[in-house]
């Protein structure tokens, strides 16, 4: 038997050519026979597909075919971010550099668990990591998979910084990643303070943190996932200093207005925070993964040191051969860094900026075209790029039944936020691309599937 070629050394660029040009291949009729921004049918007629595509999952003799068949069914029953009409979800469309980019570490396949594994992805992380950290005023950061890793990563360096204990207050509006991260961590259970208009109360937590012995850990939000909005800040890093408290802020979402010279004052306060979780998988067009924790005082990572002698031995560490099992609570670890950094030398932070703007931008388009037409309501004027809506004086049955309707249909992809003790409509607009009269079919689909 004919052994299966690699996709690295010598031989490994002449054995990809042909299989992308087959992957690009399924991806295009793929994407042709699904039509939209979703399949149609809803998950069984999606499931069936897939099923019938697959076979075997294990045969004895392999399918030679199989990669052209199974990207051809992947693509055909995607939800496609890159599509005007996939507005649900912080699921962005990857720039098309940062995915070549991504195919190099998938080829080389570097892990970041010791500098022989991965001699310049090691060198790369340290360098963009910084800068990155710097983007936010404080002075390193960890790469993570996203919101919930580094959130995680956050309140376990709080512990260690105080000794082993810590109580985190957070807003009712808080990710559903941070008082699950108390849990696995075995700290108390979290205090929770009202966050009216989906904001945190800065009033309600003065009081909270006056009422609470320390240590505290209070967790604010810059960019909530429901209806993308900002705590305020400031008066909540002010209130964090007066009592002793430490602060970490939530900008998974947000965080992408750093990029952008309009916007990133929104972000006041930021430079406060102990710790700062980001995420360039949604405001940085990254493929998945791309998180980050940024960090204030990069002595707190001692708490993450482990020793493996097969890793990095003192010898070698005395040596200069970088250590890198204080970087994450991760051992093998994929460089997603390159991705990163190729996409900020390409584009610059004034070319992500324009993204920035451009997206936002969308947003006040489509709160305008809503407020506009009959028969809708707006939640508010959008903060990022995320505005909430519904069919004037429907029931919450109604609208979460519109919403599955155009899923079932394949026609669009919104999301859902329950805000006021309502149901709305989330659209999540992430795709630089979308044009005016893609916000306008949007609305229109909408209105077409309400009944009256």
């Amino acid at each position: 038997m004919r052994k299966p070629p690699l996709a690295s050394g010598p031989a490994g660029p002449d054995a990809l050519r042909p299989l992308l040009d087959t992957t690009l291949d399924a991806l295009t009729t793929g994407a042709r026979a699904r039509g939209g921004p979703l399949p149609a049918g809803g998950p069984e007629a999606v499931a069936a597909r897939v099923t019938a595509a697959l076979g075997d999952a294990l045969p004895d003799q392999g399918d030679p075919d199989a990669l052209r068949t199974l990207v051809h069914a992947l693509a055909e029953g995607a939800a496609d971010p890159a599509d005007p009409l996939c507005a649900a979800h912080l699921h962005c469309p990857p720039l098309a550099v940062a995915t070549a980019a991504d195919l190099a570490v998938s080829v080389l396949n570097p892990s970041l668990d010791s500098w022989d594994q991965a001699p310049a992805a090691s060198a790369l992380e340290a360098e963009v990591t910084r800068a990155l950290a710097r983007q936010t005023g404080l002075a390193d950061a960890l790469v993570t998979t996203g919101g919930t890793e580094s959130n995680q990563l956050a309140l376990l360096l709080a512990r260690e910084a105080h000794g082993g204990s810590v109580r985190l207050v957070c807003g009712a509006n808080a990710h559903h990643s941070l008082p699950r991260a108390a849990w696995l961590l075995g700290l108390p259970d979290p205090v929770v303070v009202p966050a009216p208009n989906g904001t945190l109360d800065p009033a309600a937590l003065d009081q909270a943190l006056a009422g609470l012995p320390g240590p505290l850990l209070v967790a604010a939000t810059a960019g909530t996932t429901d209806a993308g909005l900002i705590d305020p800040l400031p008066e909540i890093a002010a209130l964090c200093a007066a009592h002793g408290a430490r602060l970490h802020i939530d900008a998974a979402y947000g965080g992408g207005l750093l990029f952008s010279d309009r916007h990133r004052e929104k972000l006041a306060g930021l430079d406060a925070a102990h710790t700062v979780t980001l995420d360039l998988h949604k405001l940085g067009w990254q493929p998945v993964a791309a998180g980050l924790l940024a960090v204030a005082r990069p002595h707190e990572l001692a708490a993450l040191h482990q020793r493996a002698d097969y890793l990095n031995a003192d010898d070698d560490t005395e040596a200069g051969f970088p250590d890198l099992l204080d970087r994450s609570l991760r051992t093998t670890r994929r460089p997603d860094i390159l991705k990163i950094a190729v996409t900020l030398k390409t584009l610059g932070r004034t070319g992500l900026g324009t993204l920035v703007d451009q997206v936002c931008a969308h947003a006040q388009e489509f709160a305008a075209l809503v407020r506009d037409r009959p028969g809708f309501e707006l939640y508010d004027r959008p903060t990022i790029s995320t505005v909430l809506f519904r069919p004037a004086g429907a029931t919450d049955d109604v609208v979460a039944a519109v919403r599955r309707g155009l899923l079932h249909e394949g026609r669009a992809v919104l999301g859902r936020a329950r805000l006021d003790g309502r149901l709305w409509l989330k659209a999540t607009l992430l795709n630089p691309h979308t044009r005016p009269d893609d916000l306008a079919h949007l609305l229109k689909l909408v209105e077409g599937n309400t009944p009256r």
